[in-house]
């Protein structure tokens, strides 16, 4: 999941109707702080202080308030494209004739986009609110996974007893892992999704695509997960 490319979303003050065009200094704070944030929700996920973004972007506590009043403004304007990325990825994956082999591209898509990102895995698997950006790419994403799972079972390729939010569930779970575990090893979660997907399927187990982790690696990634690696 992208953080880059264009940087107005709703919810800002440059993009509400009627306000006036912003000032090139103020257009500069701005981007500075979206370059800022972006990094830091990357690095540290989306309850990053809004002091350090503010310090990073080499501005004052006042100017970031003034862009963003509130966080969830200031992660609407953040990830805005990138969500609507995603629902572009999911209309065509949804033209797919394999509803199965959609299925897979779409979420493989996803988390690489989301293996160095913990600001966007946090996005897309907890409930965090942040405008009608996010809760317009939920509502699609809950759509295509439907869709899919529905022409799969109907294709004879996925298992009868599946619902959608059977795999959205396990999807948020496996994801919340991914950020630890691409940190220790990267691509290992190829791995993981795979074995997911694998437990959907009527035909037999496909080759997983990357080798297990060690212990040492996975007691690591529990580690980050509990907020810090072991010594």
């Amino acid at each position: 999941m992208s953080t880059s490319g264009r940087t107005t979303g709703p919810g800002d003050d440059a993009t509400r109707a009627g306000a006036p065009p912003l000032r090139a200094d103020a257009r500069r704070n701005r981007e500075l702080l979206l370059a800022a944030a972006r990094e830091l929700f990357a690095e540290q996920g989306l309850e990053a202080p809004l002091d350090e973004i503010a310090r990073r972007a080499g501005v004052g506590n006042a100017t970031l308030y003034r862009r963003f009043p509130t966080r969830e403004a200031l992660i609407e304007a953040v990830f805005h494209e990138s969500l609507a990325q995603v629902m572009a990825m999911g209309e065509q994956v949804r033209r797919g004739e394999d509803a199965m082999a959609a299925l897979t591209s779409y979420m493989e898509r996803i988390f690489q986009g989301l293996a160095a990102d913990r600001g966007a895995i946090e996005l897309m698997t907890t409930t965090i609110e942040a405008g009608e950006s996010l809760a317009a790419l939920r509502r699609h994403n809950h759509e295509t996974v439907n869709e899919l799972v529905r022409r799969a079972q109907e294709q004879g390729t996925m298992r009868p007893d599946v619902v959608a939010e059977d795999l959205l569930l396990l999807l948020a779970a496996l994801g919340s892992c991914v950020p630890s575990a691409d940190a220790v090893s990267p691509g290992s979660w190829r791995r993981h999704l795979a074995l997911l997907l694998d437990s959907l399927r009527t035909a037999p187990a496909t080759p997983l695509p990357a080798p297990p982790l060690t212990m040492p690696q996975v007691a690591d990634v529990l580690a980050d997960l509990g907020g810090g690696r072991r010594g």
